[in-house]
C-alpha cells in the first residue's frame, strides 16, 4: 500500500479511507505495538505546548503569520519527545503508598463512593499519585486483577504511564481530572439500576476509560490545534482530534506495558475497540447526539441493560457524566474545578492573542468571567444531561444529590454575575470607564 508523507515530519497517512487508522507516529520509534486492527500513537507524541515556555521565549508581536506558529509548535513537540526519551525526572518517580496507606488516604479510600470525596485532598495524600493508588484500589475492589489475572507489575507500569503522559502544567486537563473522573464513575456503576447488569469486564472497561480520556491533554482545545494546522488535527481530518488521540495513546501505553499480552488476541481487539468507543463519545461536539439518543430510549422505555450494546451505551452515558460532573460537586469542590478550566481556557486565548490568532469562544478573560461561563455550560451542556440520567436511574439518591447541587451552584453563579455586574454599572451622572468583565 502506497503511502503520502504528512506535511509534518514523523508522520505518515495512508491513501485508503477506510483505514482504521491514517497514521502511525514515529518518535525516535515508529514500531506497531502488536499486529491488532487499531493502531497505537508512540507515547508524548502529543507537541509539548507549554505557555510558560512561550511566556519567555515569545515577545509581542514576534509570531504574525500561522508559520511561525506552525515553527513554534513543532520545537515544542521535539522538545516533548526529548524529554521523554530522556525518561522522567527524579521528582516525579512513582511513588506507591506503604504504611502511609494505612494512614489518612486509606481512610479517604474507605469513602471512595461517596460523593463528597475530596480529590484534592486525595491527591495531596498520596504524594500526587491519586490516579494511580485510586485505580490500583478500585480493581482490587472490584475483583478485576484477579478476574482477569493482570500482572501487578504490568499494572503499575501502565497506570505510571497513564498518570506521567498527563500534564501537570495544566490547570484543569491534568492526572487529578482523570482521577476525579474515575472516582466519579465508580459511583455510576454503583447505581442500583446499573450495578446488577455490568459484568467484570464492564467495569474493567468503564474504569480504563474514564482514567485514560484525556490523557496527553495539551492545555488546547480542538479548535485551535485545526486553525494552526497541527498535525494531529491532519490525522484526524479536524474530527474528535483530541478524543482519538487520547484513545490512540492508550492503546500504545496498553501494548507498551504488556498489561493484557497474556488475553487471547479477539479479546485484546475487542478491549482497544470498546475503550476507542467510550473515550471518544466525551468529545463534547457530539453531546446532542448522545442526548438524543438517551431521550429516545428512555421515552420508548426500551433499554435492556441485558443486551451488551444497550450496556455499552449507558456507559458512554456514564463516562460523559463524569466527564462535566464538576457543577454537581458541592461548591467547594465545584468551584475550585470551574476555576482551573475557565483559567486553561484563558492561557489559551492569551496564547492566540500573541499569535495575532482569532480569539476562540470562551477563551478571552475580558470578555467571559467564570460566572458567566459556568452558567452556560451548566445550562447547555449539564442540566440536560443530568436530567436524563436522573430520569434512567428512576431518580437515584445519588442523582437527586447531584440534581440539588448543580442548582444550589447555578444560583450561587448567577449572584457572583450580578455582583460583578454591579461593580461594573457606572454610578449615575458618570461615564463607565472600559469596558468590564461583566455581560449584560
Amino acid at each position: 500500500m502506497s503511502c503520502l508523507m504528512v506535511e509534518r515530519c514523523g508522520a505518515i497517512s495512508f491513501e485508503s479511507p477506510d483505514q482504521n487508522a491514517l497514521c502511525i507516529h514515529m518518535l525516535g520509534d515508529g514500531s506497531l505495538r502488536g499486529q491488532t486492527a487499531v493502531l497505537s500513537e508512540r507515547r508524548g507524541s502529543y507537541p509539548f505546548i507549554d505557555l510558560r515556555l512561550l511566556n519567555t521565549a515569545v515577545h509581542p508581536g514576534e509570531i504574525g503569520t500561522k508559520k511561525k506558529v506552525k515553527r513554534l509548535l513543532s520545537f515544542q513537540r521535539y522538545f516533548h519527545a526529548s524529554r521523554l526519551l530522556r525518561g522522567p525526572s527524579p521528582h516525579s518517580s512513582l511513588h506507591l503508598l506503604d504504611e502511609d496507606y494505612l494512614g489518612q488516604a486509606a481512610h479517604m479510600l474507605s469513602k471512595v463512593g461517596t460523593w463528597s470525596f475530596d480529590i484534592f485532598l486525595f491527591d495531596r495524600l498520596t504524594n500526587g499519585n491519586s490516579l494511580v493508588t485510586l485505580l490500583c484500589h478500585l480493581f482490587n475492589v472490584y475483583g478485576l486483577i484477579h478476574h482477569f489475572q493482570l500482572d501487578m507489575v504490568k499494572l503499575h507500569r501502565f497506570l505510571g504511564m497513564v498518570q506521567e503522559d498527563y500534564h501537570s502544567q495544566n490547570p484543569y486537563h491534568n492526572a487529578v481530572h482523570a482521577a476525579d473522573v474515575t472516582q466519579a464513575m465508580h459511583c455510576y456503576l454503583k447505581e442500583p439500576k446499573l450495578a446488577g447488569y455490568l459484568t467484570p469486564m464492564d467495569i474493567f472497561l468503564g474504569l480504563m476509560a474514564a482514567a485514560a480520556h484525556d490523557v496527553d491533554h495539551p492545555g488546547v482545545n480542538q479548535p485551535f490545534l485545526i486553525k494552526t494546522k497541527h498535525h494531529l488535527a491532519s490525522l484526524y481530518q479536524n474530527t474528535s482530534v483530541l478524543e482519538s488521540h487520547h484513545w490512540r495513546s492508550t492503546v500504545g501505553m496498553l501494548r507498551e506495558s504488556g498489561l493484557l499480552s497474556h488475553l487471547p488476541t479477539d479479546m485484546t481487539q475487542d478491549i482497544e475497540q470498546q475503550l476507542g468507543s467510550l473515550i471518544l463519545a466525551t468529545d463534547i461536539s457530539r453531546q446532542n447526539e448522545f442526548l438524543g439518543r438517551l431521550k429516545s430510549h428512555l421515552d420508548s422505555d426500551d433499554i435492556s441493560l441485558e443486551d451488551p450494546e444497550h450496556r455499552h451505551f449507558m456507559l458512554q452515558i456514564a463516562l460523559k457524566c463524569a466527564d462535566i460532573c464538576n457543577p454537581c460537586r458541592d461548591w467547594d469542590l465545584s468551584r475550585q474545578w470551574s476555576e482551573r478550566v475557565c483559567e486553561e481556557f484563558y492561557r489559551q486565548g492569551d496564547l492566540e492573542r500573541r499569535c495575532d490568532l482569532e480569539i476562540s469562544p470562551l477563551c478571552d478573560q475580558q470578555a467571559n468571567t467564570v460566572p458567566v461561563i459556568q452558567i452556560g455550560f451548566i445550562a447547555f451542556l449539564v442540566e440536560p444531561l443530568f436530567q436524563e440520567w436522573t430520569r434512567f436511574t428512576d431518580g437515584s439518591l445519588l442523582a437527586e444529590c447531584m440534581l440539588g447541587h448543580l442548582r444550589k451552584n447555578k444560583e450561587r453563579w448567577r449572584q457572583l454575575k450580578c455582583r460583578e455586574q454591579d461593580t461594573d454599572t457606572p454610578a449615575p451622572g458618570t461615564e463607565q470607564q472600559g469596558t468590564g468583565t461583566g455581560v449584560p
